[in-house]
């Protein structure tokens, strides 16, 4: 038994070993630091909740010099931030971004504290499920909970897996339950498009949605194969839809000439849009049929839909 479970230790502290030099101290915010990861060459991910200004940004990899990052880009909805900072001699995490997580799965979180180095904490995948909306408005591929514990300067640091594959990148701010994985297939999405866009501006219409059945009168008369449409519960003051006279107690049920019943609906058209774009919408309102074209915005850091 001796054997086995140094065997296992000897293993787990590999993997922290192994992935300890792709993870970097990020100091964005006053006393205190967060992780983050040599994503691709000179590009560090880390955590956006973490980041309290724009400008005075550094990072502290494996030897304890603070280097200068610049941040490219937030993206709040998914708790992404990217910074670029030359790194020589710093090697890029190995990133596997098909890597399909299963609830049991060995998870580690890896950090690193400015002045003690590299930490880690262990546990497993606590509970896994498909594409989830996050309460500020972005969506992940899936939702992963960690069983391991995100300690206070580990949010933006890596989750590795048993064969130390960085699997996503670990943050606190996404749920009261736990800490949560951001998918590395996520991650690579929101990085591409800060590249092509220097930013990661997602449309928004600047209302408040919930799912509800539809009355049988209007689905016969408006869409006979739709159980459920969208009502408006809250409009923004001059965000998109009060500007494009969306009304509290609105029924939307078709965006774009689809079939709108589910938030995720309305997000799969406009997401991941430039701000800007023109949306038509299908809404009921008072029982009679209205079309209404909107312009989306760029949604703010706690936006809706």
């Amino acid at each position: 038994m001796e054997h086995v479970l140094g065997e296992f230790s000897n293993g787990i502290a590999s993997l922290a070993e192994g992935a300890g030099p792709s993870v970097v101290a990020v100091n964005g915010r006053n006393r205190s630091h967060s992780s983050g990861v040599h994503w691709r060459e000179d590009l560090i991910v880390t955590a956006e909740h973490t980041l309290r200004r724009d400008e005075e940004i550094t990072v502290t990899p494996r030897g304890g010099e603070h280097v200068d990052a610049v941040l490219l880009g937030r993206d709040p909805g998914t708790d992404i931030a990217l910074l670029k900072c030359r790194l020589p001699g710093v090697p890029a995490a190995s990133v596997d971004a098909g890597a399909v997580p299963r609830v049991g799965d060995l998870a580690l979180v890896i950090g690193r504290s400015p002045n003690s180095g590299h930490n880690a904490s262990m546990g497993i995948i606590s509970a896994v499920s498909g594409p989830w909306r996050t309460w500020r408005g972005g969506t992940l591929d899936a939702y992963i909970r960690l069983g391991a514990e995100v300690f206070a300067g580990s949010s933006g640091g890596a989750v590795i897996d048993h064969r130390g594959a960085v699997t996503g990148i670990a943050t606190s701010a996404l749920s009261r339950v736990a800490g949560l994985s951001v998918p590395a297939s996520t991650v690579n999405k929101i990085v591409d498009r800060m590249l092509a866009l220097g930013n990661a501006p997602h449309a928004y219409l600047g209302v408040g949605l919930q799912r509800v059945p539809m009355p049988s009168a209007f689905r016969e008369q408006f869409a006979p194969a739709q159980t459920h449409g969208l009502m408006v519960l809250d409009v923004e003051p001059k965000g998109p839809a009060d500007r494009g006279g969306i009304l509290v107690g609105d029924m939307v049920f078709a965006i774009e000439g689809k079939s709108a019943s589910s938030v995720d609906d309305v997000q799969s058209v406009i997401g991941w849009e430039k701000p800007g774009k023109s949306v038509a919408l299908k809404l009921i309102r008072g029982g009679t049929l209205k079309e209404i074209t909107l312009t989306t915005g760029e949604r703010p850091a706690k936006g809706g839909s």
